[in-house]
């Protein structure tokens, strides 16, 4: 399992560094944000999430379709099932390696906003929930979007996939502004994960590589 990772990752080590780039920028701007003359106003940090909105939107839609398209187009996955490892592996393999490259981009900027929040703030705990409230729903979301990119790319053509994906994103991304970052949104984003990932896993599962 250990080497079907770090052969998804190799194969798309682009993503991996778009994220850790685009992280770097947003601490940056965070630590910019904080030590401005008025560092409580939260409206700085909703407007430093734009950003990474727009990744969710491109980016990780784009990995999960480019990781399905480029197996089918290439025959990947026949090749490694001539080796000691099976299909779930392989699937699993490369779910995992989605889920690193999400953590690779929030991670360290959640971890910046617990160490920032209680210098700049009062010592009020509903600060540091905010910040975990808002990883969690950040995190479903470009899970999310992620498995809508794994669902569209196991697709002929190479439009599709990626145009799908942004399509279907556009639709749930408003999911966010409408119920906010509060229970109804993880539920929402969980339900649609686990359907996303039985439909992505009954159809590589069941399709002759």
């Amino acid at each position: 399992m250990f080497t079907l990772i770090k052969k998804e990752i190799e194969d798309h080590i682009a993503y991996f560094i778009g994220a850790a780039v685009l992280s770097a920028i947003l601490i940056a701007l965070l630590i910019s944000a904080m030590y401005q003359p008025e560092p409580r106003d939260m409206p700085v940090f909703i407007g430093l999430s734009i950003p990474v909105i727009v990744i969710l939107i491109v980016g990780f839609p784009a990995m999960g379709s480019t990781q399905m398209y480029t197996d089918r187009t290439r025959k990947i996955s026949t090749l490694l099932s001539t080796l000691p490892v099976s299909r779930r592996q392989i699937l699993c393999a490369r779910i995992i390696t989605g889920i690193l490259a999400i953590l690779t981009l929030l991670l360290p900027l959640t971890i910046t906003m617990v160490i920032l929040f209680p210098l700049f703030t009062p010592p009020i705990q509903m600060y540091l929930g905010l910040v975990w409230e808002i990883f969690a729903a950040a995190f479903l979301m470009a899970f999310a979007c992620y498995c809508l990119g794994l669902l569209t790319g196991w697709n002929s053509s190479k439009i599709i996939p990626t145009l799908g994906g942004l399509v279907l994103t556009s639709i749930l991304l408003p999911l966010i502004f409408v119920k906010g970052f509060g229970l109804h949104t993880v539920v929402i984003l969980l339900l649609f994960i686990i359907a996303s990932l039985m439909r992505t896993w009954h159809t590589f599962m069941s399709t002759s590589l």
